[in-house]
């Protein structure tokens, strides 16, 4: 039965009242997002045996989500998901100077992105949605202009969860917006992701530098460790003696999405479970991130701790420093135009 529930998570520091919305298809599915940082908290999907379990990583302590999410899980990115290089940028002219939070680069909006901000909520009951609302500030992290945001989360009857970013500004700007979850499947998060199997539809991926930032060009996947065109083991390339990989200690790279508007770009795999995820989206990349930099610092929901490999992203975005590359589509929000992009994280079993 669909149901709608809502309950008090905790106070951040700044006295701030943090509220769980929980959003119930009619099969039983369920989707838990915080109004801080509009974080999926919780996200059950049923194995080929009909049993529901949670397939998010996470935190187990609402502090731990407004004082120490270095990792980002589960939360909305913003304004720019990704790497900035120097955190800089020009724009109409003029240089801008934006947080630097990874080293000498900018990464998923800042320190205090959109991940840390407590949004507007309102529940959509007609369509099962959720509608996140925040305004950020001209100058917040160092970015132009303001821009209001809004982002919905719809969990449909065919296990589908939808997410439909909406923006708009008051001057130009640019903008990248994400959301940073964690997936395994298994439903153990002390399990590693590197069994699970890997489909994307990309014939290209973007290399980096050793500070993960772009170095300019696209590289054909074929005869790589990047070549996921073919529904493939996670880990099977993983350890491979590539430089790209050595410098991300694995797989944290934007690849190429073949084809354009809203299609199916890729699937995840569990093959001891059965459950199957597309990824269905209009962007034109996706940063497939497997958990490099987990390192058991925070406790995680299986009763362990969030340990190197025990979740994947699939990041749909535009490119990593795309304000800096001329030969990447542009990231530029006009003053008064509308951003709008869809992502689906559609399950069903094999």
């Amino acid at each position: 039965m669909r149901a709608l529930q809502i309950s008090d998570f905790g106070i951040t520091k700044n006295g701030d009242q943090v509220i769980k919305y929980a959003l119930t298809n009619k099969n039983g599915m369920r989707a838990e997002i915080i109004n801080f940082g509009g974080i999926v908290t919780a996200l059950t999907a049923p194995d080929r045996n009909g049993n529901y379990e949670d397939i998010v990583s996470g935190l187990t302590k609402p502090e731990d989500y407004f004082e120490a999410n270095t990792a980002f899980f589960g939360a909305i990115i913003g304004r720019y998901a990704n790497r900035i290089a120097e955190g800089k940028f020009n724009l109409n002219g003029k240089q801008f100077n934006i947080n630097r939070n990874n080293g000498e680069n900018h990464l998923h909006g800042g320190n205090n992105g959109f991940h840390t901000k407590i949004w507007k909520a309102e529940l959509l009951e007609n369509e099962q949605t959720l509608q996140l609302s925040y305004t950020s500030k001209d100058g917040e992290e160092g970015f132009p202009s303001e821009v209001l945001v809004n982002v919905f989360y719809r969990l449909t009857d065919e296990n589908a969860l939808e997410i439909e970013y909406q923006a708009v500004a008051d001057g130009d700007t640019i903008i990248n917006l994400s959301n940073h979850s964690y997936f395994n499947l298994s439903g153990d998060f002390n399990k590693k992701i590197t069994d699970h199997k890997l489909r994307l539809n990309a014939d290209q991926y973007i290399p980096i530098n050793n500070q993960s930032i772009p170095l300019g060009n696209f590289e054909n996947v074929e005869n790589t460790p990047f070549d996921f065109r073919i529904l493939k083991k996670v880990g099977k390339d993983i350890s491979e003696p590539h430089e790209q990989l050595k410098i991300a200690n694995g797989y944290d790279h934007c690849f190429v999405l073949n084809d354009s508007g809203l299609r199916c770009i890729g699937e995840l795999y569990h093959p001891e479970s059965g459950r199957n995820m597309e990824v269905i989206t209009d962007q034109i990349g996706v940063q497939l991130y497997t958990g490099n930099f987990l390192d058991g610092k925070s406790e995680g929901k299986s009763g362990g701790r969030n340990e190197l490999r025990t979740g994947i992203c699939l990041e749909t975005q535009h490119f990593p420093d795309s304000p800096n590359r001329k030969n990447f589509p542009p990231v530029v929000l006009k003053a008064g135009e509308k951003y709008s992009t869809k992502t689906i994280y559609k399950f069903t079993v094999k």
